[in-house]
């Protein structure tokens, strides 16, 4: 049955939508409504789906869901912490995954029933089911890695490439016999099962310091499988928003890796940060680290021309984003001009950083980009390192044997003077030294980054 001249409008308006809501997601700036147009497209799609679901009289199977879901949705969103929100992200985006292998699943047990699977729509519905649930238990283990329920380092063992090549192997090979041989309900379920155990296994060895990069592919992967699934119930607007968001999150994915000077590849098998490698562990020779206090960095703060803030995943656990921004507008009261330094794969998802600073009302037009900082590194009095590791570590430049060498960094090590926030000299997600903390231009302040930004924005206000 053709949908109905309404329907298709709908859905157009829909899609539209979501293009332009995704366009909108590209500047911090109007982040928020883009966000925003691209939720009103989805519940005026959810609406047109329930409608035509419920002119069958299925309202008692349509309303409850709906009313359940939206308040599990709504309740997690406004009670998940910010430093949680990786977690989160990894968790509603298995759920997409799983959905639709779930949708392919039952498509498929209906066809058989009723004798009419057939290699056109079989093919699509193995594509969902095998993508939908890689990302699925992939996005799983990503939670688990993410909320330490799992070790965040990466989980290797012998021959584990050569084991899921196998496994991926056999999966194409029953999904080319259920295609074209026999549609057999028992291998059907060993199919699945082996695609959920594939996922496991793919990210178990991706440690935390290329989460970024692993929830924008499995992103991907849920949005392929979305459109898999709309191919499936010959849903339009299910196959243009699946792609679009198949394609964006490949984008991503991509510049993702690139930030980081290294292969898609390499992030999925190389097992990073596996062991420690840390050319140069005990600082370079003669070198050791220079220890300050609050009443030490206060005058030098309150006194500078220009102070650029770099924050790292620490700031996130010591929840100091409200903290840093209240003493970025004490630095302003005496005339500092405050920028803050963005590395693309700071933190633990895409835009972490950008995230946590826009909740503590940082102008957008302060957070430049690593590209566009870099050079005013060099003219900067104090660059002011909040819980940062790995993006600012000057052996990517300068030891070839690092793990992280070729790594573009924010080059802080630059700036007159760096100060740097740390409860320990313990190394980042990456296991690996960082040089910087033993030059001579750079100060350790030690302790919860929380409290010594209040501590500092109280000190600074004295001057």
């Amino acid at each position: 049955m053709q949908p109905a001249p309404l329907t298709i409008l709908g859905y157009l308006v829909t899609s539209v939508s979501f293009m332009f809501g995704i366009q909108l997601l590209r500047s911090p700036a109007t982040a928020r409504t883009g966000n925003r147009i691209a939720g009103v497209g989805m519940l005026l799609v959810l609406g047109i789906t329930a409608g035509l679901i419920g002119s069958n009289g299925n309202w008692a199977y349509i309303v409850p869901p709906i009313v359940i879901g939206t308040v599990i949705g709504a309740l997690s969103a406004r009670s998940v912490r910010m430093t949680a929100m990786p977690q989160m992200v990894a968790l509603f985006n298995g759920m997409g995954g799983g959905s639709a292998a779930l949708i392919a699943s039952q498509d498929f047990r209906s066809s058989v029933a009723a004798g009419t699977a057939n290699p056109d729509i079989t093919w699509a519905i193995m594509l969902s089911c095998l993508i939908g649930s890689v990302s699925f238990s992939g996005s799983m283990i990503a939670f688990a890695k993410l909320q330490e329920l799992l070790p965040g380092r990466p989980l290797t063992y012998p021959l584990q490439k050569a084991v899921n090549g196998v496994l991926f192997a056999a999966i194409v090979g029953i999904a080319v016999y259920l295609i074209v041989a026999d549609q057999n309900l028992t291998l059907f379920a060993v199919f699945v099962a082996l695609a959920l155990a594939l996922g496991v296994l793919f990210v178990v060895p991706i440690g935390g310091a290329d989460m970024p990069v692993i929830i924008s592919l499995l992103n991907s992967f849920t949005g392929l499988a979305a459109a898999m699934t709309g191919f499936v119930l010959s849903n339009d607007v299910l196959i243009v928003s699946g792609a679009l968001v198949g394609a964006s999150g490949t984008i991503l994915t991509q510049q993702m890796s690139k930030a980081m000077n290294r292969s898609l590849f390499n992030v999925l098998f190389g097992a990073f940060g596996a062991r420690v490698e840390a050319p140069g562990a005990s600082g370079p020779a003669g070198g050791a680290v220079h220890p300050t206090t609050v009443d030490d960095l206060a005058p030098l703060l309150a006194y500078a021309q220009q102070v650029v803030f770099v924050p790292g995943y620490g700031m996130a656990v010591a929840r100091a984003q409200h903290d840093v921004k209240e003493l970025a507008d004490e630095l302003e009261r005496h005339g500092v001009e405050v920028k803050y330094g963005i590395h693309p794969v700071a933190g633990r998802m895409p835009g972490h950083m950008n995230v946590l600073l826009a909740e503590a009302n940082v102008p957008y037009e302060q957070l430049k980009e690593m590209d566009a900082i870099n050079p005013e590194f060099p003219r900067t009095d104090v660059a002011v390192v909040i819980g940062a590791n790995d993006v600012v570590n000057p052996a990517a430049r300068s030891e070839p044997g690092s793990p992280i060498y070729g790594m573009p960094i924010l080059n802080v090590d630059q700036a007159k003077t760096v100060v740097v926030l740390k409860r320990s000299m313990n190394p980042g997600f990456a296991g690996v030294d960082n040089p910087l903390f033993y030059e001579d231009n750079t100060l350790m302040l030690f302790g919860d980054a929380r409290q010594s930004v209040q501590q500092l924005a109280e000190a600074v206000a004295k001057q």
